[in-house]
């Protein structure tokens, strides 16, 4: 008894979150070719806002003159309402990243629409109504499906990921990865927010570095938006 039931839980589970969420993949992978513009980069950033590394972070994109999508999580964006003004007014895109920052595969679906609700809420009261929503790890399920469709919300996901949230990683080592696997057209996935200790400031010295080094190959700069 004990082993089919596992595999009916597993096949549940596969169904309800593993399912739609390769399918999302899938449809994104497929979307490449058309963002596949010469010298075109679409650079995003989640699990903020910080109030510690996102103002560091929005100088640095200042200073280059870079505008970034910023997918932020509605409880750290209640806590810092300024540095939402403060990405507008800079020119920068502002997209939902949940409301709690939970996998998908762990929500029910009465929680995943908690979730949608109290976050978006959250961002209205912020006088924001994101356009684009990105799951957190990219993972939904068909709940999220639901929601995402009816609160007119776009999913993104990403071309390039540097694993900037760990602990055993440089600076410089990011910076390596990111001059590696990125490419013309690609969405950019790093982080000014959670991870392991002191990440978010290593990922804003890496872009220290590469920066200025995409700048010099000719490479412009596009909110997620702008790609339409």
């Amino acid at each position: 008894m004990l082993i089919p039931l596992l595999l009916l839980t597993g096949a549940a589970a596969g169904s309800y979150a593993l399912f739609p969420s390769t399918w999302r993949k899938a449809v994104h992978r497929l979307g490449r070719g058309k963002r596949k513009k010469a010298g075109v980069l679409y650079l995003t950033f989640d699990d903020g806002p910080s109030p510690e590394a996102t103002p560091a972070l929005l100088d640095l994109l200042t200073e280059h003159h870079v505008p970034a999508t910023f997918f932020v999580v509605a409880e750290f964006a209640k806590e810092n309402p300024q540095l939402l003004r403060r990405m507008v007014e800079e020119g920068h895109q502002i997209g939902f990243h949940s409301a709690r920052h939970r996998s998908a595969y762990c929500m029910t679906p009465r929680q995943t629409r908690q979730d949608f609700s109290q976050g978006l809420a959250e961002l209205k009261k912020l006088g924001i109504t994101p356009r684009y929503f990105r799951p957190p790890w990219g993972v939904v399920n068909w709940t999220s499906l639901r929601q995402i469709k009816g609160n007119h919300l776009r999913p993104v996901l990403w071309d390039v990921m540097a694993q900037d949230w760990r602990g055993d990683i440089t600076a410089e080592e990011i910076a390596d990865r990111l001059r590696r696997r990125t490419w013309p057209g690609a969405v950019i996935c790093l982080h000014d927010g959670r991870g392991a200790k002191g990440a978010p400031y290593r990922t804003i010295q890496a872009l220290k570095d590469q920066l200025p080094r995409w700048l010099e190959q000719g490479y412009q700069f596009r909110t997620i938006e702008q790609n339409e």
